[in-house]
């Protein structure tokens, strides 16, 4: 099957198990495979502690479905951040072929290339839906595998947040003066909006941001949501929560393959992995949106103070973050991918401006 006709089936089928049970042969019970495929055990590395069980759980979606798909003849076991590489150090495990299979965020990995943040998300970029639209059919995937290919990885897209919230704070930001000395926990781009902001950035993994609010550490720190951050437990250690997560409208997680490892693979395991890493993908967005509503509501009801960004913060930080995108435009391959996705964007705001928000808002009376 090709990318485009695989793509298309995974978004008709909207759940793994329709994606899983397009593999199934008519009339038999379960996907077809190869006899002359190997026994094959591989190794996959989160930048995510286990108890994240929603970004953490993609992961474990991609591994068992890879397993159905090849009658169990495939096996890729999962491991947490710091059981095997750290956090943040996962692009370059799967480079070197420590591990096959790494899950992450690229734009944790910018110091070693910027145009990998759009792989992620930037600040004021592409949301959820329109990222996928962009890598399965606007072109994203193709320019994104250029890049990832110096790295000697193969990526696929592995799951989405969605619009993320902008984080807990330990003081009230009535203006962008109010940020101007914080510490914040803020990773990517969006970190380095904040720190032309006046924010001392620092990048911090999840596991790690209560003890730091606890102690003093930082002032403020941005996880994902409700549910990842009541878990984590920072309503406990911070006042307000800020929102929107301008820096991170639609965070795409990926799955690296280490391309020796990638090559080496039969077309039908191959194609295991692209269903399950598509699987995985409708997963974690859909689980999130599960989730969230009620975790935020009960952290509204324990006293959660919620605040909305002010206006002169969101339009200082997005005439920083347009002038921080900008300046990488000189490299040709950033200027590439940049290109595409502001122009996706641009492109289809219009439309969703007026289907999806005016819904919402009208629902909402927002």
């Amino acid at each position: 099957m090709k990318r485009r006709e695989f793509v298309r089936t995974a978004a008709l089928g909207s759940s793994a198990g329709l994606v899983l049970s397009s593999c199934a042969p008519q009339g038999g019970e379960g996907p077809a495979i190869q006899t002359e495929s190997p026994s094959l055990r591989w190794r996959l590395v989160s930048s995510f502690s286990r108890g994240l069980d929603t970004i953490f759980g993609a992961a474990e979606v991609l591994a068992e479905h890879v397993g159905h798909l090849t009658q169990g003849r495939f096996n890729i076991q999962v491991y947490p951040a710091g059981e095997l590489v750290p956090a943040f150090e996962v692009l370059e495990s799967v480079q070197k072929g420590t591990a096959q299979m790494g899950h992450t965020a690229s734009y944790y990995y910018v110091g070693k290339n910027p145009a990998l943040a759009f792989d992620t998300t930037v600040p004021f970029g592409l949301t959820a839906r329109q990222f996928n639209s962009w890598v399965y059919h606007g072109g994203g995937l193709e320019l994104l595998r250029a890049l990832f290919a110096d790295f000697n990885i193969m990526n696929f897209p592995g799951g989405n947040t969605g619009v993320q919230m902008g984080g807990w704070f330990n003081r009230e930001v009535g203006s962008v003066g109010d940020l101007r000395g914080l510490s914040m926990r803020i990773p990517g781009i969006g970190g380095r909006v904040m720190d032309r902001l006046g924010v001392t950035v620092q990048q911090i993994p999840g596991g790690e941001i209560y003890p730091a609010l606890e102690r003093g550490v930082i002032d403020a720190a941005e996880w994902v949501g409700p549910y990842d951050d009541e878990k984590l437990g920072f309503a406990q250690v911070a006042q307000y929560y800020y929102y929107p997560g301008w820096w991170e409208p639609g965070a795409n997680l990926s799955f690296y393959i280490n391309r020796d490892a990638w090559d080496g693979l039969s077309a039908h395991y191959q194609h295991a992995l692209e269903l399950a890493a598509a699987a995985a993908n409708q997963y974690m967005l859909s689980r999130y949106d599960a989730v969230n509503p009620a975790a935020f509501r009960r952290l509204v009801e324990g006293g959660t103070e919620v605040r909305a960004f002010p206006q002169d913060v969101m339009q200082a930080a997005q005439v920083q973050a347009e002038e921080l995108l900008q300046e990488g435009t000189d490299d040709p391959v950033y200027a590439q991918v940049y290109d595409s996705c502001m122009r996706w964007r641009e492109e289809s705001s219009a439309w969703f401006a007026t289907s999806e928000y005016a819904y919402t808002a009208y629902l909402h009376d927002l």
